[in-house]
């Protein structure tokens, strides 16, 4: 094979001078804003990708699971932060005998947590870092700005195998915005929510040395803002149909495909061989009412634009109320609608410059969900 044209369908395929401009643009940011930059690997988890994000400038990784933690710790990155609070007594067990081969940053959003955690690390003869997460308008995990935020350090305090040294938030509801002024205000106040929760606990005699943000939405704005100190985009270093539809990044940006086969065709649709097992059923997690359709076609030029309007599990139709077009041996590009769920769906990346294979990286991480 030569080309991804060639590649047995469905396959993931990654542009790498694409990708090579996000993980630029990240870095560049974090740059100008003169913050430190942790990109979340949960979009990619690939060691390859993530060498060249500490290669660009990255300090330090994110993780989403204690699994994805062992396999970027086992590849020598020594600077994660696991950004899920931690409660059971057996993934707390884990994080302490990872904890102890490298900087792993616990984190944590009330007292219970935080009891366990001190518990295991003493018996293990350990101090552990830990950053507290607030919450800034997800309404996910996380306490409330100011008061409550000040209230949880407090208590972690008397700890004596504990030590906070960080707040951070996700401003998810971003994904969710309507305009570009709505994630303007919603960077503001995500960064308003660490900065002012710092600000209290520092006043109450905490001192709070990390700041961070994250959302690929929103960390080019909210990284900018005074007395934030880090940044953890994810998605930016692939962008999908969710952040086109945002945004974020145009159609062009996109760095990451699937291929599909046309194999039939009927009078008013074409069916190809990418399903929810390909592409997910994803539309967004957040709310963003800007996708239609369950990815968009990029390649051929003819049906460019064009999005696949219905799933099941190995097939995808394209719907053609008008007349469908004759059906051809055509192999098509579909961008997903989010980047994350579809990688996780693959063994490998099939990574091309320009249309030519240059190489093939594993999908290391994949399946890493515990």
């Amino acid at each position: 094979m030569k080309t991804w044209k060639e590649a047995p369908t469905p396959v993931l395929v990654l542009d790498l001078e694409k990708m090579n401009r996000n993980i630029e643009r990240m870095a560049a940011s974090a740059r100008k804003n003169n913050v430190k930059l942790r990109p979340h690997i949960k979009t990619h988890k690939s060691l390859e990708v993530a060498k060249r994000q500490i290669h660009a400038g990255a300090t330090g990784l994110t993780v989403a699971t204690l699994s994805e933690a062992e396999v970027f710790q086992n590849a020598g990155f020594d600077d994660l932060l696991v950004a899920f609070p931690l409660r059971s007594e057996e993934k707390i067990a884990r994080f302490v005998a990872l904890a102890k081969r490298g900087r792993l940053i616990a984190t944590i959003d009330d007292i219970v947590q935080a009891g366990r955690l001190d518990e295991a690390a003493a018996t293990a003869g350990m101090r552990v870092e830990v950053w507290v997460k607030v919450n800034s308008g997800l309404n996910r995990c996380g306490v409330d700005p100011g008061e409550e935020a000040v209230s949880l350090v407090k208590d972690i305090a008397p700890l004596q195998a504990l030590q906070v040294t960080g707040l951070y938030t996700h401003a998810g509801h971003a994904y969710g915005a309507g305009a570009q002024e709505d994630r303007e205000r919603i960077a503001k106040e995500e960064a308003e929510a660490v900065v002012r929760s710092a600000e209290a606990c520092e006043n109450a005699g905490f001192p709070i040395e990390n700041r961070s943000v994250g959302s690929t939405p929103t960390y080019e704005w909210s990284g900018a803002y005074d007395g934030i100190t880090e940044v953890r985009p994810g998605n930016a270093v692939f962008f999908d149909g969710v952040q086109e539809g945002l945004g974020v990044c145009t159609m062009d940006e996109c760095a990451l495909t699937v291929t599909a086969s046309v194999v039939s065709g009927k009078k008013d649709r074409l069916i190809v061989d990418a399903g929810s097992k390909s592409l997910t059923l994803e539309k967004g997690a957040h709310g963003n009412a800007s996708v239609t359709g369950f990815g968009t076609i990029v390649e051929p030029v003819t049906l460019a634009g064009k999005s696949l309007t219905r799933l099941s599990e190995e097939h995808g139709i394209l719907d053609f109320p008008d007349g469908a077009p004759a059906i051809t041996d055509e192999v098509i590009r579909i961008i997903p609608n989010h980047a994350c769920t579809a990688v996780n769906l693959y063994d490998h990346y099939l990574v091309v410059e320009g249309d030519t294979i240059a190489d093939r990286w594993p999908v290391d991480a994949r399946g890493c969900n515990t």
